[in-house]
Parts: structure tokens; C-alpha cells; sequence
């Protein structure tokens, strides 16, 4: 019997959950990415459990237990429970009835291996219970031991009940390590001939798993693989991989940097970032290209940005990278106010600023109150 531990497992709230669960007869595991990691030596961030129960009993439960039940997803059967300063998601057992490549239909099932035949990938079909012993009904501890990733049944049959699941299968392999190696050949096939069911699939969700794949450390291989099933062309279209490649030498796994990176010469923007984002994925796209100095850049934003930008335009040119001075240009503050222009007001006391602006940012910063006054 394969175990697994950590001291996510000795989790208090959820220990006091399943034993409670249990008690009154129901089935309860920990399921999912907690239990991959833990076998993968990865660290546990969520803690997800299945079980029997159906919901309205997981929230009397969760009650009598003195923690907050919160219905996020009743009619998937998912209740979050909060406690003792922990987080749980916890969702009754499920099987299928319709799905539409979205979405699902689905009805409450009191059979482990109903649940698990409906879940994306073998090794995220492993179940542990308190004590850490794993039930594997699918053949995901042999795909963790070879570090292979495999759908769960048949890989079109997955795709086709949810088509984000072509990317997931990608970012699982840079996430995880395994890199390109790590894909079943058969499930990179049928990524291939079935990717075209991406556009069923929200901008918000792709975003997501885009951006969690280019936050991974094994990812050229990876999105290389993505290139030649035609994967990465359906969510990104037009992308340079050897920029991104030589980006990645500089060892900044900022997804959005890398992003900038991956797109440079593309006008379009086919994901849906956060405003915070796309000023940044902006930012560095136009630096790469302009004639601004990085301490200007630093100046009028801060230090790490300027240093991404000069890492996407080092990739893009094959040019040096000098990061020295970065943090003082960004510390550097225009010695002149409104105040200094007193005859001056409004149109004319906004020009009078900004020309001495540049003025003292082409001198690089050394120009003094005085000496940009006599200017004027």
C-alpha cells in the first residue's frame, strides 16, 4: 500500500472533517493535486477532498464542527469549508451525464471509481485518506513513477467533455517537470486533432492555463510540442519561440514578461489579462522596440520592469544586458515643481515642465534645479 505524508495531511480541519465524515459513514479522501505533489516531493498548496456525502450533509457537518461551510458550486457538489485557518474544497463524488466541452451535466454518485473515471488525467485520479494511504483506481501511480501524464479512459473522450483540457495536459508537463518527454504520444495526438475545439473554451479560463504554463521552470520543450500538434498557434496564433528561448536565459519566469517575449511581433492580444497585465505586457513590447534608455523606463515605472524590458529586448536583438543603476534611476526624483514656474499656468506651465523633463532625463538625471531653470 503506497502512503503518502506531509504536514498538509496532519491539516487539522480537515483530519476533524474526514473523521466526522466517516463516522457517520460516508467514504472521505484527500484527492487530487494534494496527493500528486505530495508523491512528487512538490509542494501542497490546496487541499481538496471527495467524498460520498452529498452536499447538504458535507455543510451540516462542516457546522457541527464549528467551521463556516460556503456553497461556491452546490450544483457541481462542491462546498468550501473554512476552519481553523484552512481552506476546503470539498465535492460529493460525480459522474458525468452531458457534457459539451464546457460544461457539465452532472449527477451525485456513492462510487469512488465513478469519480474518478470522470477526471482529467491518471495522476490526478489518486485518493489518500487520514492516514495517508492511497487508493489508485486509474494507473496514476505508474504514471507518476515514469513521470508520464495520461488521460484518464480514452484522451479524445476527456477532450471532448472539456477542451481546456489540451492545455492543462501542456501545463502540467512544464508545471510539473516532466517537460516534453513527460506527454503520452497519444494524448499529444489527440490534442492535435481536437485543439481546434479551443474556441469553445472561454478567453477567461485559457488565460488562466496560459499563464500558469508560462510561469513554469521546464518550458521550451514543452511549448515546442505545443507548436508542432498546432496547439500553441490556436491560443496565441503568431509567436516567436526563439526570442522567448533566449528570454528565458535570463531566468525571469514572470508569465507575463514571457508572454511579451513569445509575442513580440504580434499586434493582437487573443487572452484576456488583467488591466495590471497588459500595461506591463505593453510596456515591455514597446521598450523592446524603442530607442528608450532602461533607466528612463525605470525612472517612469519601476526597477523590475525596466529589467524585464531589457531582457525582452536583449532576446529580441541578441544584445548585452546591463542592469547596474536600475534601482537608482528608479529612485530618482525631477527636481522641479510647478512652484519653479510661478509667471507660467496652465498649457504653457505643462510644456515648460515637460521639456525640462526630458532635458534633465537625456542628461541622465545630472542636470540640477538651477541648471534646468537656466534652461527655461
Amino acid at each position: 500500500m503506497t502512503q503518502v505524508s506531509g504536514t498538509w495531511l496532519e491539516d487539522k480541519a480537515a483530519q476533524a472533517l474526514l473523521s466526522a465524515l466517516e463516522a457517520a459513514g460516508y467514504e472521505a479522501y484527500f484527492v487530487g493535486g494534494c496527493v500528486r505533489n505530495a508523491l512528487l516531493h512538490l509542494p501542497v498548496k490546496d487541499l481538496d477532498i471527495a467524498t460520498s456525502a452529498r452536499p447538504e450533509t458535507v455543510i451540516k457537518t462542516a457546522k457541527a464542527l464549528g467551521m463556516k461551510p460556503v456553497p461556491t458550486g452546490l450544483e457541481h457538489g462542491t462546498v468550501t469549508v473554512v476552519g481553523g485557518g484552512s481552506v476546503l474544497e470539498v465535492t460529493t463524488f460525480r459522474k458525468d451525464v452531458e457534457t459539451d466541452g464546457r460544461h457539465a451535466v452532472v449527477a451525485f454518485s456513492d462510487r469512488l471509481q465513478e469519480d474518478a473515471a470522470r477526471r482529467d488525467f491518471r495522476m490526478n485520479a489518486l485518493y489518500a485518506d487520514r492516514s495517508g494511504a492511497v487508493t489508485d483506481p486509474t494507473g496514476g501511480l505508474a504514471d507518476i513513477g515514469a513521470r508520464k501524464i495520461c488521460f484518464v479512459g480514452a484522451p479524445e473522450a476527456r477532450i471532448r467533455e472539456d477542451y481546456l483540457r489540451i492545455v492543462r495536459l501542456f501545463r502540467f508537463a512544464a508545471q510539473l517537470g516532466f517537460g516534453a518527454e513527460g506527454i503520452d504520444p497519444v494524448a499529444a495526438q489527440a490534442a492535435a486533432r481536437l485543439s481546434y475545439g479551443l474556441s469553445r473554451v472561454s478567453v477567461e479560463r485559457q488565460t488562466a492555463e496560459t499563464l500558469k504554463l508560462l510561469a513554469s521552470d521546464d518550458l521550451m520543450g514543452t511549448l515546442e510540442i505545443m507548436t508542432e500538434t498546432g496547439v500553441l498557434a490556436r491560443i496565441l496564433g503568431a509567436v516567436s519561440l526563439p526570442t522567448l528561448r533566449r528570454y528565458a536565459e535570463f531566468d525571469d519566469n514572470d508569465p507575463v514578461a514571457r508572454l511579451a517575449a513569445l509575442m513580440v511581433f504580434s499586434g493582437t492580444m487573443p487572452l484576456r489579462l488583467s488591466k495590471k497585465e497588459q500595461r506591463l505586457f505593453e510596456t515591455l513590447r514597446r521598450f523592446a522596440f524603442s530607442t528608450q534608455s532602461a533607466e528612463e523606463l525605470a525612472y517612469q515605472t519601476d526597477a523590475s520592469t525596466a529589467r524585464k524590458a531589457l531582457f525582452v529586448r536583449a532576446a529580441l536583438t541578441g544584445g548585452a544586458v546591463d542592469v547596474c543603476g536600475l534601482e537608482a534611476a528608479a529612485e530618482q526624483r525631477f527636481p522641479l515643481t510647478a512652484k519653479d514656474f510661478p509667471q507660467l499656468a496652465g498649457k504653457a506651465l505643462g510644456e515648460a515642465l515637460k521639456r525640462a523633463e526630458s532635458a534633465w532625463l537625456v542628461s541622465g538625471f545630472r542636470l540640477t534645479k538651477d541648471q534646468l531653470l537656466d534652461e527655461e
